[in-house]
């Protein structure tokens, strides 16, 4: 069976889905800093922490975060002159704002949820360094509901209103470096039933939430600000949990992949266990490569390093098997080594290779004991983290003889995934005291239309065409947009200016994003005033975006976009047409076409294009 010829109802894959969508609100959660992104180059000073996992109220630590604590990380973190003490944990939290939890509560009636009687936060132990606390507040605020997709419903079980973590900025040799303008944001984590059964299924249930989600009009919009979760399992697998996926496009790949790599690590158990292989003790073999001229080898002895390995008898050919594209077992092992610090490892799998010569792979396979079935780990790494990391690698393939281990793994550029962790268990909550609970009341929001909703209203009430229609209702100003067509502009000329005239400036290299509603609002200001007419909307525009600090009426007269009198309008189609007299009189009406955009251009947008084309075909008419 080939990963096109993958039967999910056979292979009994289950998936289900967690959505991650920050919420575009004033204030963040548990403090009143500003929810706006920073520059790095803004932060005006930085502090570090040291995290160490904490035992729950029954006196035990997550495993996930006791593996995490194994190695020793010192984080940076920048702050900015908003950030406060709240940010920094150096204060306790403030209530849970209120904003926040109204927009919670607006998608959990989108959902068909029902709101809890009162709302509890919680510590979510999380010390990767996301977080200056050491763990993560959040709150269940709904349960129950659904979401209907062509093969089926998918119930959705819970939805949690919590706290974004820090942005991470770069690693660094200590650990790593993270930006506190992100810490705090409202998210709301929507968690569905595992009712998936298939690749196009999750795409579809992902695209669903997201348009309710954006139907609120009080979620925030871009790269980062929405993060699908998918939970995986086939039968005789294991749930794996795979985070961060930051398309809809990744969805399906993600999980046909995902349903492969389960299904072939199967297939790899059950010849392990054909060849009855085994795992070996780690050994030290640094001696076997003292003369070595691999750079990779010689670079670790040079800064006297070590070099371990372990044999895996039955395990030869096996290391190199591919599961997902560009991604083998052997990969899988050097995950967890690399969690341990190495670079990375060598398997027999696939030496001899970067300079490791086969007299060397010869002596390193005596040096372990291993025969001609049987494949041999090795890192080259500094004292202290080679043989932690080859531990790890033959803990990982322990594993491998048992099948699919539970765990959690992050989504790749490429659609694939790689570990991270072990999946987290009940000792990862626990209560925190510092903040009231509150009692959710759902009659005191409104259900918003939703952004389906809204193409059909657009398309009847405004007569806009499907295509714009949804252009409009799914893009980030529908409120400006309704807002404008309220106040007399033009629908039509709206929908355009917000949509596909904002989009030809991106294309042209405008900075479009430097424009906010108060510079559309002065645009449209001007053409009801009849102070500036359609065409000269395009130029006025990328100009605010290239001065966005002038006002629309101000650049307006410098740039001459006032709109023009009849008399100046036919003074200047009178010139045009005299400066091509040849052509008019040999060609008639058939210098129209060529004409209109010469007009046009002589009035740089100061004159309707019905008024410029009537007097035009006037003065062709006078000549023929």
């Amino acid at each position: 069976m080939t990963e096109d010829e993958l039967d999910y109802e056979e292979l009994g894959l289950v998936a289900g889905l967690e959505i991650h969508q920050q919420l575009d609100t004033a204030s963040k959660l548990f403090c009143n800093c500003p929810t706006d992104l920073r520059e790095p180059e803004e932060a005006e000073r930085s502090f570090t922490r040291y995290l160490h996992p904490t035992k729950s109220e029954l006196g035990e630590i997550d495993e996930a975060a006791l593996e995490e604590s194994q190695v020793e990380r010192e984080f940076e973190y920048l702050a900015y002159d908003s950030t406060c003490l709240v940010e920094e944990d150096d204060e306790p939290p403030h209530e849970l704002d209120g904003e926040a939890l109204d927009v919670a509560l607006e998608v959990a009636q989108l959902l068909d949820m029902d709101a809890v009687d009162q709302a509890h936060v919680m510590r979510k132990v999380v010390i990767d360094g996301s977080n200056t606390s050491g763990f993560q507040r959040s709150a269940l605020v709904a349960q129950g509901g659904e979401v209907e997709t062509s093969e089926g419903p998918v119930g959705v079980e819970d939805m949690m209103l919590e706290e974004e973590s820090a942005q991470r900025v770069e690693e660094t040799e200590a650990g790593a470096k993270f930006s506190l303008d992100r810490l705090g944001i409202p998210l709301v984590e929507i968690g569905t039933e595992p009712d998936i059964r298939s690749p196009e299924q999750a795409r579809e249930a992902a695209e669903t939430i997201g348009m309710l989600l954006r139907s609120t009009g009080q979620v925030k919009r871009g790269l980062g600000t929405i993060r699908q979760d998918v939970n995986v399992s086939i039968a005789e697998g294991a749930r794996v949990e795979v985070k961060g996926v930051q398309s809809l496009d990744d969805i399906e790949d993600l999980v046909r992949f995902e349903v492969q790599r389960q299904k072939r690590l199967l297939d790899i158990r059950e010849e392990l266990r054909e060849r009855d292989a085994a795992v070996g003790d780690v050994e030290n073999v640094t001696d076997v490569f003292e003369g070595t001229e691999s750079s990779v080898v010689r670079s670790a002895l040079d800064a006297d390093g070590r070099v371990y390995a372990v044999p895996l008898p039955g395990f030869d050919g096996l290391v190199g098997r591919e599961l997902q594209p560009d991604r083998r077992l052997g990969t899988e092992f050097s995950d967890h080594a690399k969690r341990h610090g190495a670079g990375g490892l060598f398997h027999t799998d696939e030496l001899p290779a970067y300079g490791v010569t086969e007299d060397e792979v010869a002596d390193l396979k005596e040096a372990v004991g291993a025969g001609d079935d049987d494949a041999v780990l090795m890192v080259a790494a500094e004292v202290g983290v080679a043989k932690p990391a080859v531990e790890a690698a033959a803990d990982r393939a322990r594993t491998a003889l048992e099948g699919v281990p539970e765990e959690t793994r992050g989504a790749t550029p490429e659609a694939t995934t790689e570990y991270l962790r072990p999946l987290p268990g009940a000792a990862r909550m626990y209560p925190e005291t510092d903040v009231f609970p509150v009692e959710p009341d759902p009659s005191e929001v409104d259900v918003p239309e939703l952004l389906t909703e809204k193409v059909e209203r657009y398309t009847e009430e405004y007569g806009l065409n499907e295509d714009v229609a949804e252009q409009v209702a799914f893009g980030r100003r529908w409120r400006l947009f309704e807002d404008a067509v309220e106040s007399g502009v033009d629908a039509n000329l709206a929908a355009r200016t917000l949509e596909s005239t904002v989009t030809s400036l991106r294309r042209d290299g405008v900075p479009v994003e430097h424009l906010g509603r108060e510079h559309f609002e002065g645009v449209f200001d001007l053409v009801l005033a009849d102070e500036l007419t359609q065409e000269g909307v395009p130029e006025l525009l990328a100009a605010l975006a290239e001065s966005p600090g002038k006002g629309p009426a101000e650049l307006a007269d410098e740039l001459g976009l006032g709109s023009a009198g009849e008399d100046e309008v036919r003074e200047a189609i009178a010139e045009v047409v005299e400066r091509n007299a040849e052509q008019v009189e040999e060609e008639g009406m058939g210098a129209f076409s060529g004409l209109m955009g010469e007009c046009m251009g002589a009035l740089r947008g100061k004159a309707d294009g019905e008024l410029v084309s009537a007097v035009l075909r006037e003065e062709i008419q006078k000549r023929s």
